[in-house]
């Protein structure tokens, strides 16, 4: 049975009033639209972004821990100004004693090293290396260039010689961390990175705090020298497998690139065992390539065991040159991490992320999705995570499925993680939210752990503390004001439960799908802003979500809504029957409003937002018939409303 009508009430005090037009008046985003990024979201018709692509050499010396590098750096100057500098990223240097990061987050820095030393920086010019002198600034290097600045259109290439001691189990992102069969590398934030020249800011040049990342696109070809007993697994595609694996590990990793089964390519035996090598003495050197790729990274280790699945899509060619090839989803972890439910069902874990966001939201470019199990930083890089080799049920699956799930955001979507993260944690903790309950049935849904919903499972419950802690961060707060206490819920849980929120209750999953996938098209290997996020979804949903964007990611507001009033009309229920809604709160999300009669059938009615544009009293009229027993705001507790106490009227 539907509604008759609804209808605003008596006219609200001025101050109430004052406050509507405050709640719905016309939200700006922060950054006005330009040729570079257009008033629909979408880029521009002059939009540019520049172009890193990288050949690195690398070898590790596992005795000292120190990995020595050379890379050539070949920089594309697409931007319509003339460069006469260039600034890099250095981030090994925040374990410098006196780091920035060591004053800002002292927990996180316990020991330290020397960082990086840069051995020579030299522009090649004509076969020659021109030497330059690096200017360092913390986590930061600028490059004055001789001559002539670099114009549109141009590009230079810098030859970098460097080392650096590796951190020890303490270093986060990346460690060396012991084992019962010898030491796992995991290796990232390992080679000076070009730091991001864009429309906004020019060259955004944050220091490297412990938080995220900010990095252009480009193709890596990459070696990796280590000793002959290691195994090593990175981003992008092995191209000299002959050079590395035995003949038995190679007829695995085929046989792996035919099935859907977990197959494997380096046994617990195979990690006993020195004849499971392919040389017996000395170094291999492993060589990879990634195209279209913001970073890569990779772990080596004399303790890993290897698995390996074909994942359901297409085949992709892994360089230039080479035949396509199947795609594989991999699993690297010590012996310890066995366990028929831990590690052993990694690989299945992963194949789904990458198979389920692929279907769902855009297709997975890039050759493999390895999983390694070692010191457990939790942490994403293109093609490969770190993940801890301890983790096991609900918490590896949903670690590996997070982590995979970057991805998406911010490997494919490169948002500016250094000062937008709930555009990286917040978005990808969202697909996740969809992924867990996709998974086997729901066999780890719903999403309960320190990244969603995490005292219940109930989001609209385990949101109300943040929303109402005076201290909480609004989300639009940059990155690095954010204090630990609230990263996670507020970066993480609070932004990705807004998508859920605009996905089930605002929009729709039609139209909301619709808008999500093509912000994500739109912005795959570019940088998008969070006014482009906003518009792209207003005009791709066909709705002025102004509302939301100042409730849920300017302030910390929130729905409060009561039942003033329920009635007959005449007090004759053959007649019909009156609620009113009085709204007590600033964030006027859609609430469901039901009519409960005495034969135990009920009438349902959505009050839109819309609504209260004018007036905080709604009155809502039922048709007449059936007795009614009482009325109910929010009867499915979608809402994530404090106060609740007021939701439940009975007749009188």
């Amino acid at each position: 049975m539907g509604y008759c009508c609804v209808t605003g009430a008596q006219a609200a005090p001025d101050v109430s009033t004052m406050d509507m037009r405050q709640i719905f008046d016309t939200l700006t985003p922060p950054d006005a639209p330009t040729r570079y990024n257009a008033g629909s979201g979408l880029p521009g018709p002059d939009y540019w972004q520049n172009r890193a692509d990288y050949v690195i050499h690398a070898r590790i010396d596992t005795p000292t821990h120190v990995l020595s590098g050379e890379e050539t750096l070949t920089y594309t100057n697409n931007s319509p100004d003339s460069l006469d500098t260039l600034w890099l990223q250095l981030d090994q240097n925040i374990y410098r004693p006196r780091s920035r990061a060591g004053f800002a987050n002292p927990e996180r820095h316990a020991r330290t090293t020397e960082g990086v030393t840069l051995d020579s920086v030299a522009i090649l010019h004509e076969g020659r290396e021109i030497p330059l002198q690096p200017h360092i600034s913390d986590t930061r290097m600028q490059l004055a260039l001789p001559g002539a600045p670099l114009p549109h259109g141009h590009r230079l290439r810098l030859r970098i010689r460097w080392h650096y001691t590796i951190p020890g189990p303490w270093g986060g992102r990346t460690a060396v961390t012991p084992t019962e069969d010898g030491d796992i590398y995991e290796i990232a934030q390992w080679y000076p990175r070009m730091c991001v020249y864009d429309s906004h800011r020019g060259w955004d040049t944050l220091p490297y705090l412990g938080q995220e990342f900010y990095l252009e696109y480009g193709d890596f070809d990459y070696t990796v020298t280590v000793p002959w007993n290691f195994t090593v697994v990175g981003s992008g595609a092995l191209l000299n497998p002959d050079a590395v694996l035995t003949r038995t590990e190679r007829a695995r990793l085929a046989q792996a690139a035919r099935s859907r089964a977990t197959v494997m390519i380096r046994t617990a035996h195979d990690v006993t065992d020195p004849g499971s090598h392919l040389a017996h003495a000395g170094e291999k050197t492993w060589h990879f390539h990634m195209e279209n790729t913001r970073d890569v990274s990779f772990a080596a280790s004399p303790a890993f065991m290897w698995d390996a699945a074909r994942m359901d899509l297409p085949p992709v060619r892994p360089a230039p040159g080479m035949p396509s090839a199947p795609r594989l989803a991999m699993s690297v972890y010590p012996r310890a991490g066995r366990g028929p439910q831990a590690w052993d069902r990694s690989t299945e874990y992963a194949q789904h992320a990458i198979e389920y966001f692929s279907r769902q939201w855009f297709s997975y470019p890039w050759p493999n999705a390895i999983n390694v199990g070692g010191h457990g930083a939790g942490m994403e890089y293109p093609g490969i995570v770190f993940d801890g080799w301890k983790d096991r049920d609900a918490t590896l699956f949903w670690i590996t499925t997070h982590e995979l799930g970057h991805g998406w955001f911010p490997m494919i979507v490169g948002s500016n993680e250094r000062r937008y993260a709930f555009m990286d944690e917040g978005f990808n903790t969202f697909i996740d939210v969809y992924a867990s309950r996709h998974f086997n049935h729901g066999e780890y849904a719903p999403k309960h752990d320190p990244e969603f919903a995490p005292q219940t499972g109930r989001p609209a419950d385990d949101i109300i503390p943040v929303l109402t802690d005076p201290l909480a961060p609004p989300l639009m707060t940059a990155a690095e004001l954010v204090p630990e206490k609230y990263r996670h819920s507020v970066s993480y849980f609070k932004s990705a439960y807004g998508l859920v929120l605009l996905r089930d209750l605002i929009l729709g999953p039609e139209r909301f799908d619709a808008a999500f996938r093509r912000y994500i098209q739109a912005w795959a290997y570019r940088h998008p802003t969070p006014s482009d996020f906003f518009r792209i979804m207003e005009s791709e949903s066909g709705e002025d979500l102004g509302w939301f964007w100042r409730g849920w990611y300017f302030e910390n507001d929130w729905p409060d809504y009561a039942l003033s009033d329920l009635s007959y009309i005449n007090n004759d229920a053959r007649q019909g029957t009156q609620v009113s809604v009085r709204t007590q709160g600033r964030l006027m999300l859609p609430v469901t409003l039901r009519l409960e009669y005495d034969d135990g059938t009920h009438a349902d009615q959505a009050i839109p937002t819309e609504s209260w544009h004018l007036t905080d009293t709604v009155t809502v009229t039922f048709p007449g018939g059936r007795p009614v027993t009482r009325a109910v705001l929010d009867p499915d507790h979608t809402l994530p409303e404090p106060d609740r106490t007021n939701n439940i009227r009975s007749m009188k």
